[in-house]
């Protein structure tokens, strides 16, 4: 079960990884505006605001590889993939409520997976 939680964890993280590329650099392009279905004026003037929302993603990203691949301690890994987990699991439900629907699947349910995984493997 420890495996599982360590594999589905970095799953979300190199999805929150590809979150990044897709709202940093690939927002304005063929891909990014099929995507996220805008058109090329929507694109270039929410570009910033997509950027900034692609740091944050990598943000979360970078916490959980954090706790995967530098975070020794088991307390403490747990602690803070968690607290990642959580982030994101929220972060999904407030997206779905008010942006689009379909975020609740793709990046809530994927992080509410790990962190019921995580909670499971740890429990003593």
């Amino acid at each position: 079960m420890k495996i599982a939680s360590l594999i589905l964890s970095g799953f979300v993280a190199v999805e929150h990884v590809f979150i990044l590329v897709l709202e940093m650099f690939l927002w304005q392009t063929e891909f990014g505006m099929r995507t996220f279905k805008l058109t090329p004026e929507t694109a270039a003037t929410t570009a910033t605001l997509a950027k900034n929302q692609g740091l944050y993603n990598g943000f979360l990203a970078a916490g959980l590889f954090w706790a995967l691949f530098f975070i020794k301690d088991q307390n403490s890994k747990y602690q803070t993939l968690v607290f990642f987990l959580v982030c994101i699991v929220i972060a999904g439900i407030y997206g779905s409520a008010t942006a689009k629907f379909s975020i609740l699947f793709t990046q809530g349910a994927p992080a509410l997976l790990a962190l019921g995984m995580t909670i499971l493997a740890n429990r003593k």
